[in-house]
Parts: C-alpha cells; structure tokens; sequence
C-alpha cells in the first residue's frame, strides 16, 4: 500500500546528492544545514528543487574563508606529519606587543624583506621609489589595534623585534606623519605609516595573517613576496623551505610518544625536552641554558616594570585604567595568605599583559596576547617564599615548550586561526606542566596538569574589542595563570592514573574546535564582546 505525499514531504526528502557531499564538508552539518533550508522553505512557501538545496548545504556547511583553513604548502601544514622539530629560540621569543602574529611576525617579516631588497643588484635598487605592504585577512582586520602598521614600518627600517626600543614604537603612535629614512644601495628614500596599507580582510588566503611587502619603482613592482605570520612570532613565506636540523634523539609527535621515552629512559619531560634540543639545534648545554635565562630574566624583568606603573591609561579608544599595581598592593593587606596568593599571581599576569597593551617588550609563551600567564607564575615562584632556584625555573621552561611545541604541531598557536583557547588555552597549559615540573612531578602527573588547564579553555574565542589586545586579553592572562596553579593542584593530588582525559585528545579537540569555531570569533572583532561592548 503507497503512502501518499505532501508538497512538505518533497521538501524534506533525503537530497539525492548527499552521496557526493564534497570530502571537505562535515555530513552532519550539510545535514543539518539542509534540514534547515527545507524548514524555511516549509515556512516561508519558498521552493528549493533538492538539488539547488544540496549546493546551498554544502556552501553553507563549509568552513568560513577566513581563517578556517590553510594552505597545505604552508610548512606549517607539513611539519605536523612528522615529528616535533620546533627548537627553544624558535618558540620563546622576545619582542613588542600586543600581538606575537600581528606585532612580531609582521616585524620579522618587513625586516625579512629589507634585506632582500638589500642584496638586489645596484642597478635595480638605483630604480626604486619606494616600500610598501599589504596587509590581509586577520591582518587588516584588526592590525590598527595590534599596531601592526607600526611593527610593520619598524622592520622595514632595520628594526628587530629583540632590540627595537618600546619608546620608538610609542614615538610612532605620537607622529603618525613622521616619515622615516630609508637607504638601500646608493638610493634613500622615504617611508611613512601610509606606506603599510590595510587591504582585503576577508577571502580566500593561504593563511589568515597574509600580507605581502613590495618593492617600488613608481607603479612598477621591482621585487614581490608573499609572507604568512604563523601564530607565536613564526613567519613563512610563498615557496619557504625550513632551515636544515638535526634528528631529535627521542623523536615524538604526540604526548604519549613523549611520556613513553621519558618512562622508558627514567627521564622528566625537561630531560627529554632538553636532549632533543641538543640534538636538533646543535647548540652545547651551556648555550641552551644560557637562552633559558635570558627568557626567565626577561619574564621577571617585564612583570616588574608593569607593576612599576602605578597609575595610568592603556593606548587605544577603550581608554582602559591599568590596574596591576593597585592589584598588587591591596593584596597585601588580604587577611589570608591564600586569598594574597592568588591575587599577587593575578596581579603578575595583569602586569606582564599591560605592559603588552603599551607594546613594550615581552615574551611569547606561546604568544604576545598570552604574554602574561606563564611570566606571572615564574615572578611569583621566584620571589615568593619557595625563592625557586633558575635551575628549576629552566626545567620548567623545557617542560612548557615541550607541551606548546605539541600544541604547535598538532593544532595551531594562532588566535586568528584557532581563537583565543590557542593563545591563553595553551599558555595555561605550559605554565601547569612549568609549575608540575618544577615541582619535580612525574611525567604522568606533567601531562595531566598540562591537559586540565587546557581542557578548561576549550572554546574561548578571540573577540578583541576594538582590535585592541586590551579587553577581555589581559584579564584573561590573569585567569590562565591560576587556571594552570589549579590544574597542576589537581594533578598532584588526585590519583594521576585516573586522569580520564589525555593531553593528546584535548589537543586535537582544540584542533577540531578551531576549525568548527565561526571568523568572526578569530581576532577579526566581528563577534563577542567586540560586537557588544559599546565605547563611549
């Protein structure tokens, strides 16, 4: 016996083309996406042949062209198929903020360029009238916040991000027509913040924080190239090789092959950190340690001078109150010292991420906008009563770069490609594997601190208000550090066995989330507090 059909139940039929959804497309959202448009088309009397319904699925279960997907020529892309190759002055980076992707890396980047430019024949460079940059995706979204045409104009007149002076950068907020002089070759010309120019934010680009710096001869391009800020200050460009390494000693591309060679070699994960690094790098141990104090002294140094600003107001139209030092002081009188504790760590956070906000030198662990979460909990282990010793402070650091490094390889450290949980999520996670190692825990008891603080970030998007790292950035540095202190309690005091969730799986869900989490919630201020908060 047949049953007879509605006009509603032609709207609903199973579409014939869902057995060629493109390999790129989630079934389950087309799914839903064409349940959706068969219900509006229900309501509305609108009528959608099922294949047009099909097509209009599949585009709409896609992933967003802005930041949802990259390049498979990025090597970025393809290093995560091999094991973790990322060497410590790769990953901690000193340089100006507020962001280590749009702040170093577009420093790096233009600086790159120069001296290319450089090395080009005296006859081409007697041809040139100027330098210009572009700037694209994420980028051009929000660089004026990140103050990504100053990182920009900075490189391209010889700075770099380790030794350029804060107070230069600041002068460039103050004269905004100042032009700056430029020599290459017999030839000087030039160059102005007009010359950094903000240009399509949305499309289809090899990674969202593209941008490309060009060589001018009047409207003729002499020298073109395509650079990408990874996340964390890394920066590619078009047709990039990698430089050549050595082999890690215990190669690993997961947190289980990880703690498999510390377990097997009765090894820390600092250990194993610090034996790859030999390996890979080929730098001796003296040098290695050398790096490994010059970062913690910077953390220290910079957590200080932010407490050292009693009173004033961060750059930008949000015209936010610094806060750090007023933290700091009404701590003291807390009545109890656990209470005081968590609010000088906070305080720590505050400091180092306000100092980030004013574009002064800081430390990517693994960003600049989570600049504040692993200096914080250094600064107050060192000067607090555990007075803890630099040689625990460098395992520490080895420790955290082992679990960034595996977030870097497996997922991604870009707020622009993975929203915030990439940038403070991990943060959070190296400071409690820094604080469990430091502590001299297991390689178990490591891990699953590390997994905590990062589980608890999971789905934090990235929604700077008015492109400034200000709001909700900074606060959120102080959450990440007592974030890691709680998860590193938990992790030492439960039955570590018992642990359900391994660092491995949270990081891949921080990868699938990253790719499921909408553009406007990736450092475009699209979406979040930035569509919300009303500035007066």
């Amino acid at each position: 016996m047949s049953t007879p059909t509605s006009s509603h139940d032609e709207l609903f039929r199973v579409s014939p083309a869902e057995s060629t959804i493109p390999p790129e497309i989630d079934r389950r959202s087309f799914l839903m996406r064409n349940a959706v448009i068969g219900a509006s088309a229900a309501m509305t009397g609108a009528t959608w042949t099922s294949e047009a319904r099909a097509q209009q699925a599949a585009k709409e279960a896609g992933p967003p062209k802005l930041g949802a997907t990259l390049s498979p020529d990025l090597d970025v892309v393809k290093r995560s198929k091999g094991p973790v190759m990322t060497v410590l002055e790769e990953f901690y980076k000193v340089g100006p903020g507020p962001s280590s992707s749009h702040t170093i890396g577009p420093m790096r980047i233009t600086y790159d360029f120069y001296q290319r430019c450089a090395k080009l024949p005296a006859d081409q460079l007697g041809q040139a009238t100027g330098l210009k940059v572009h700037l694209y995706g994420s980028l051009s979204a929000t660089g004026k916040g990140h103050g990504t045409e100053r990182a920009s104009l900075a490189g391209l007149i010889g700075k770099e991000p380790a030794t350029v002076d804060p107070l230069f950068l600041d002068e460039m907020i103050a004269k905004p027509e100042q032009t700056y002089p430029v020599k290459l070759g017999d030839k000087t010309f030039n160059l102005s913040l007009a010359d950094i120019i903000y240009d399509n934010p949305k499309g289809e680009f090899p990674h969202p924080n593209t941008m490309t710096c060009k060589l001018m001869a009047g409207d003729k391009v002499l020298l073109e190239q395509e650079y990408y800020s990874v996340g964390g200050g890394f920066i590619e460009w078009k047709g990039y090789q990698p430089p050549k390494k050595g082999q890690p000693k215990y190669p690993y591309a997961t947190m289980k092959e990880l703690r498999k060679h510390a377990e097997d070699n009765n090894l820390s994960i600092a250990q194993v950190v610090m034996a790859n690094e030999l390996t890979v790098s080929g730098k001796t141990e003296e040098q290695i340690n050398a790096f490994l104090d010059k970062i913690a002294s910077a953390m220290l140094a910079t957590v200080k001078s932010g407490l050292s600003v009693k009173e004033g107001v961060l750059p930008g139209p949000i015209k936010l109150h610094s806060k750090a030092a007023t933290v700091w002081e009404r701590a003291q009188d807390d009545k109890y010292e656990s209470d005081r504790a968590i609010a000088m760590v906070a305080a720590c956070a505050l400091a180092a991420s306000e100092e980030n906000a004013r574009g002064h030198l800081v430390i990517t662990a693994p960003t600049g906008g989570s600049a504040g979460v692993m200096p914080a909990v250094v600064y107050a282990l060192v000067n607090s009563k555990r007075k803890l010793p630099m040689e625990k402070v460098r395992l520490g650091l080895l420790a955290g770069a082992g679990i960034g490094y595996l977030c870097k390889h497996n997922a991604t450290l870009s707020g622009a490609e993975g929203g915030c949980q990439s940038e403070i999520g991990v943060a959070s996670a190296m400071t409690a594997a820094f604080i469990a190692q430091a502590m001299d825990s297991s390689p178990l008891v490591t891990e699953n601190a590390a997994e905590s603080a990062l589980e608890h970030h999971l789905g934090m998007t990235c929604d700077p208000v008015a492109g400034y790292v200000q709001v909700p950035c900074i606060e959120r540095c102080a959450f990440g550090a007592v974030k890691a202190w709680i998860a590193f309690m938990i992790a030492t005091n439960e039955i570590a066995s018992r642990h359900r969730v391994d660092l491995d799986t949270t990081i891949t869900t921080l990868a699938q989330t990253g790719r499921d989490m909408g553009s406007k919630y990736k450092e475009t201020s699209e979406g979040g507090l930035a569509a919300n908060l009303v500035l007066c």
